[in-house]
């Protein structure tokens, strides 16, 4: 799976979970202005800790170039197809871009802090201090795309739509609403529950905003190849079922001289082609004919850009440092499965992954391994003893962690990269074998004689990670079958986890928030839909998630952050994989971006297009 692939995956599930993963919030304290008889008192900012880095009066954020010429087109590929162009919704594979170009949400996030939001639809909120209510103004100026206001109406109406019919994670956040209340045109009040999750204001800040008056409840969930209408800058312009899609900067567009937006949105198209095979799509990059590639393939970076674009300066190769931590790029075991229920294959399987092999023989040995679910950064448990606050959280869970995971000791195996890993094979088979399984005509069996086999699901071609992989298992006699869907057929199965492995993405950030209930919680993963794709059901890690959201201090927090990596680590509910140290980008010789990268991550809108 390329880096262009996982980006551009990681934009449609950060699109898919709209709030809750876009709003990737930790602690969130007052900011100026919220505290003692001021704090319902409108501001036009909030922020993670204290108050936000820009000032009321700030003209542009830090890492933009306010002065970036606005023209050009940029084209990007994406891997697969798509049916839909409503990404907010289960049904339908949804069309990329949406998110970040179509619809607006009521505040913006800032992008050189770890978690802020600025005014945007929403000019400016009022939120006590103990966050059990917000409310929004709404911006006079604000419109659709048609020309028409948005409105408190609109607010409620993508709101009640979200909750009722939106993905499963949005159900999950806005049913702990219970009240609202439309104050005027321009002002819309919500309440919340008891529930201690001080993140909900902000997640709400985020929600998308629809037009009531062009969407309905009744159509509303229905996937349409028509062009959808926000508030954003950019409008749909041309759309080719499954094979492209256009979208062309609105000049009408009602926000572009907000700070948010001043140096953003610089393109005059921003055009998406799709591709079915990596290969081709490569291609058509070196063709010309794409803009821009993220790769993560070391031996492609390294040996695959040897080309006369390059060489003659038409395609420039860079190297950017990453601020965001790693994610968790893993093999998933659907827990589901009464194979992978049992915890002792899981450990099996994890030993028999050969990281030091795969990462010489395959990609040059550039790629890190992952240790953490939230790996680089501060709140890995990797490495790292629990402190005091971590072990009172878990207390009440004595089985839940491991105890070298609790010190700090624990390690994925490693190997001395030559291939053989005999070492780990014989722990494997000890493991197996204290389970009850046994090596039966070269076939390992349970307790019941019935063969240890299952089947890794794909969508596009990993044959050389995954061969070697099957092949090891093989040598103790397991048997992995690769299945390779069309994008269609892959994201039905996992809308309703029909699968025995896949390989996963989750993308982290440096304030982790509500998107952990949709990826780790047991209620929310017996529901289809969520990216609850290992099947965790741990009142361990439901209670870490709880203690996150409601924690008030930053040292709260990270324990908290730190305590549920712990728990996800000690489940072994995945075969962590591996993570680029660095952004690894080529593009056009003509695309510029500013300097100084956003915190919250690579931010294509931030670039322009050179005049020539």
């Amino acid at each position: 799976m390329g880096y262009q692939h996982l980006v551009i995956a990681w934009r449609r599930r950060l699109a898919w979970q709209a709030a809750g993963a876009l709003v990737l919030a930790a602690l969130l304290q007052p900011a100026a202005g919220m505290t003692g008889a001021t704090a319902a008192e409108p501001v036009s900012g909030i922020a993670i800790q204290g108050e936000p880095k820009f000032a009321p009066g700030f003209t542009h954020f830090n890492s933009v170039n306010p002065k970036a010429p606005q023209a050009g087109r940029l084209v990007q590929g994406v891997l697969g197809s798509f049916d839909t162009t409503n990404p907010f919704i289960i049904k339908g594979v949804p069309v990329a871009g949406v998110r970040d170009y179509v619809t607006e949400s009521l505040l913006a996030r800032g992008i050189d802090e770890p978690f802020s939001l600025y005014g945007l639809i929403a000019e400016s909120v009022e939120l006590p201090d103990d966050r059990s209510e917000v409310t929004f103004n709404l911006n006079p100026k604000a419109r659709f795309s048609d020309g028409r206001p948005v409105t408190a109406t609109d607010v409620l109406f993508s709101f009640e739509n979200l909750r009722d019919k939106g993905r499963p994670n949005h159900r999950a956040y806005f049913k702990k609403v219970v009240k609202t209340e439309r104050l005027g045109d321009l002002k819309v009040r919500f309440v919340f529950d008891n529930g201690g999750d001080r993140e909900l204001p902000l997640i709400l800040g985020v929600m998308p905003i629809f037009a009531s008056h062009v969407l309905t409840s009744e159509t509303f969930e229905q996937t349409s190849l028509s062009p959808f209408i926000g508030s954003g800058p950019y409008t749909m312009a041309v759309i080719d079922p499954g094979r492209s899609i256009t979208y062309k900067r609105n000049p009408d567009y009602w926000g572009r001289d907000l700070p948010v937006n001043r140096g953003r949105f610089n393109f005059d198209e921003m055009r998406y082609e799709y591709f079915r095979d990596d290969n081709v799509m490569f291609e058509a990059f070196k063709n010309g004919e794409l803009d821009v590639r993220f790769e993560d393939n070391p031996a492609l970076w390294s040996q695959g850009y040897d080309i006369p674009a390059v060489r003659e300066g038409r395609i420039i190769k860079a190297e950017i440092a990453a601020q965001q931590p790693a994610g968790m790029h893993a093999l998933v075991f659907n827990t589901r499965r009464p194979l992978f229920a049992n915890r002792a294959v899981r450990q099996a399987l994890i030993q028999l992954f050969d990281f030091e092999y795969v990462n010489r023989s395959l990609f040059n040995g550039l790629y890190k391994r992952t240790e953490s679910f939230f790996e680089r950064s501060m709140l890995s448990s990797a490495g790292r003893a629990a402190d005091e606050e971590e072990k009172r959280l878990l207390t009440p869970f004595t089985t839940a962690v491991d105890p070298n995971v609790m010190a700090g000791k624990s390690r994925l195996p490693t190997t001395d990269g030559t291939g053989r890993n005999r070492a780990n094979l014989a722990k494997a088979l000890q493991i197996l074998s204290d389970a009850g399984y046994k090596a039966v005509n070269g076939q390992m069996v349970d307790p019941a004689g019935k063969p240890l086999a299952f089947e890794m699901l794909v969508n596009s071609a990993q044959q050389r990670l995954l061969s070697g992989f099957a092949a090891d298992l093989a040598r103790i006699g397991i048997a992995m079958s690769i299945r390779q869907v069309d994008q269609a057929q892959y994201q039905a199965r996992l809308r309703t986890y029909d699968y025995d492995m896949i390989q996963y993405s989750w993308p982290s950030s440096l304030s982790p928030g509500n998107e952990q209930l949709f990826r780790w919680s047991g209620p929310i993963g017996r529901q289809d839909g969520s990216f609850n794709f290992a099947g965790v059901d741990n009142p361990a890690a439901d209670a870490m998630i709880g203690a996150m959201l409601a924690a008030r201090s930053p040292e709260a927090f990270q324990s908290a952050v730190r305590a549920l990596d712990r728990v996800l680590l000690s489940g072994d509910y995945v075969i962590p994989l591996y993570h680029v140290p660095r952004y690894w980008i080529a593009h056009s010789s003509r695309i510029k971006y500013p300097a100084q990268s956003p915190m919250v991550g690579l931010l294509l809108d931030t670039w322009w297009t050179q005049k020539k």
